[in-house]
């Protein structure tokens, strides 16, 4: 699984991406905002962690771009200075899990993993979505209905 680490805090980035790589992950870390945007505008991960307060800009615009980049990239907010209004506004940008510091490290992996089967469950909720989608005359039971409606009041496309 490949992971990407946005922490202002090099001591304590360096310290869980080692721990993480000794439990099989790949780790990419970066030391600001704008480093993990553009980490992950050259390559895909499958599970982002951020760091909600950095110089620069701060996790909540990162997880903003990051959705913009990889629409189905969960992110797990890492905050050492939580609040319930942070964690709404994270939320805005369907944070998967609003972590404090300092975070327990089995806390932390099953988070990522959670996160990652999230990911995998959706992507393929997706995928049969398009699929059933597709093809001549197939509509699920709500887009028959709608068209239902709009011939009955004469309503166009």
């Amino acid at each position: 699984m490949k992971l990407l680490f946005i922490d202002d805090e090099q001591t304590f980035l360096k310290y869980l991406a080692k721990r993480l790589v000794l439990d099989g992950f790949s780790v990419k870390t970066t030391f600001s905002g704008e480093e993990g945007v553009d980490a992950a505008s050259r390559e895909a991960f499958d599970v982002a962690v951020v760091d909600l307060q950095m110089p620069g800009i701060d996790g909540i615009e990162v997880q903003r771009r990051l959705k913009g980049l990889q629409p189905t990239l969960p992110c797990i907010v890492l905050t050492g200075h939580g609040s319930v209004e942070n964690a709404l506004e994270s939320g805005k940008y369907n944070a998967f899990k609003f972590l404090s510091k300092p975070v327990d490290m089995d806390t932390l992996i099953e988070t990522i993993k959670s996160a990652y089967d999230f990911r995998i469950q959706q992507e393929k909720l997706s995928s049969e979505k398009d699929s059933a989608g597709k093809g001549p005359g197939k509509q699920g039971p709500i887009s028959k209905l709608y068209g239902k409606f709009r011939k009955l009041y004469g309503v166009e496309k």
